[in-house]
């Protein structure tokens, strides 16, 4: 079944509330809150950042924040609930450095490295996004040297080493760190 087609569905709007409420609790901020992940990534004031499945953008504002007003965050949802919960909290916080995007992680329509690094925080391991066509589109859209970050890391380290497109930078915050290939 397609994301969209479950996302419409009564069982698929059931799904997506539940997660989008966990997403936004107060436990999640107090514990795990974007900026203390974010820190944990490779971004920095002035780079062009993707942010994979931004869903309810809770690490849209702050990422964008760091990136400050020289730089670009692309946040992409294949859903349109998630764009659009995005766009108000883009729009209430006044940022200009963001551009909202419905769009596939695995087929972009980005142009080829494009991105000083890319966000890849609470969509991986999901079944809709297959690693052998995930890693090889990030690749794509990252410049030479640019980063991807990982989180929750899970299993998933071994699996973008084998696919030979990346290497290991570090681990910080819980945070795992790529560098392109």
């Amino acid at each position: 079944m397609k994301v969209e087609a479950f996302a419409n569905s009564k069982i698929g709007q059931l799904f997506i509330r539940v997660i989008a409420a966990a997403m936004e609790s107060r436990f999640r901020y107090r514990f795990f809150g974007p900026m203390q992940i974010l820190q944990g990534a490779d971004i920095h004031p002035g780079q062009t950042v993707l942010e994979v499945g931004s869903g309810t953008g809770y690490f849209t504002v702050t990422a964008a924040q760091l990136i400050g007003d020289q730089g670009c965050l692309v946040a992409m949802d294949v859903l349109a609930m998630s764009i659009e919960a995005v766009s108000r909290k883009v729009e209430a916080a006044k940022l200009k450095n963001v551009r909202v995007v419905k769009g596939d992680a695995m087929n972009t329509m980005l142009d080829a490295a494009s991105m000083d690094a890319v966000l890849l925080f609470g969509v991986i391991p999901a079944p809709m996004l297959p690693l052998n066509r995930l890693l090889p589109e990030m690749h794509r859209v990252l410049k030479p040297g640019g980063t991807m970050a990982v989180w929750p890391p899970i299993w998933i380290r071994q699996s973008i080493l084998r696919s030979g497109l990346f290497t290991y930078a570090c681990k910080r915050n819980g945070v795992f760190n790529f560098r392109r290939s």
